[in-house]
């Protein structure tokens, strides 16, 4: 049965059909909170409890739809997880594809803030948190378009919590490392997996659930006072 910790919260989570996203939405389900999730597939099959929504942010149609279906609705909690990825050397990276990826990752939570951010001044209550990346804190070669789209994340939680933190609306970010998900393994085989792990301080990678633990614990009543942060949960990754 769901805690109670959530109880009467409506969360959003975009994404929220698969690894990292699908295990931040059963988390704060766990919790007692109304989940939302979105998915680009128009028929999901999905457990009864959510209730999903059809939505490709890379789409500008799709995209301002989905937002004016949510404007107005109670929505307490909003975790900005959706994002899109192609790695490029600089040179090889056309225009659409880069503003593609900045739609997706950039516009679409700027866009879905603005929209649940009067709610939650009216209810004097609200958590956001944008999913970042470690290559939001650090990057790497072939990353351009990527990076450009998470240190962006990072400055738009700052200013927003800048803006609204005195209200009860607390916005953070969370830049998870390299994580275990069905995706990684599919990419890497179990070889790349195990080469990837050494590279990490703790010599592992880290679990969806880890991430969701975090995100969950941002979003809750427990976290009072923090605000505007971007949070490697990363195994020590970024600071060597």
């Amino acid at each position: 049965m769901p805690g109670k910790k959530l109880k009467d919260k409506v969360s959003l989570v975009t994404g929220g059909t698969r690894g990292i996203g699908a295990a931040i939405a059963r988390k704060l389900y766990s919790q007692g909170a109304t989940v939302i999730i979105t998915g680009t597939k128009l028929n999901y099959a999905m457990l009864e409890d959510y209730q999903y929504i059809c939505a490709d942010f890379s789409d500008k149609t799709s995209l301002d739809e989905f937002v004016n279906q949510i404007q107005g609705q109670q929505i307490d909690i909003l975790v900005n997880n959706a994002g899109i990825n192609k790695i490029s050397p600089i040179s090889e990276i056309s225009l659409s594809s880069f503003e593609k990826i900045q739609q997706v990752n950039v516009t679409a939570p700027f866009m879905l803030c603005q929209a649940v951010i009067e709610g939650m001044r009216d209810r004097g209550w609200g958590r956001i948190v944008n999913i970042s990346s470690i290559w939001g804190k650090i990057s790497k070669a072939h990353r351009a378009s990527y990076s450009v789209s998470k240190f962006a994340i990072d400055g738009l939680t700052s200013a927003i919590s800048a803006e609204v933190a005195n209200e009860g609306i607390l916005v953070n970010s969370v830049a998870p490392g390299f994580i275990d998900t069905d995706l990684t393994r599919n990419i890497l085989g179990s070889d790349g997996m195990k080469d990837l792990a050494l590279q990490v301080p703790a010599k592992r990678l880290g679990t969806v659930d880890e991430v969701a633990k975090l995100v969950a614990w941002l979003a809750g009543p427990e976290n009072t006072y923090i605000s505007g942060q971007n949070i490697a949960i990363d195994g020590g990754f970024t600071r060597v």
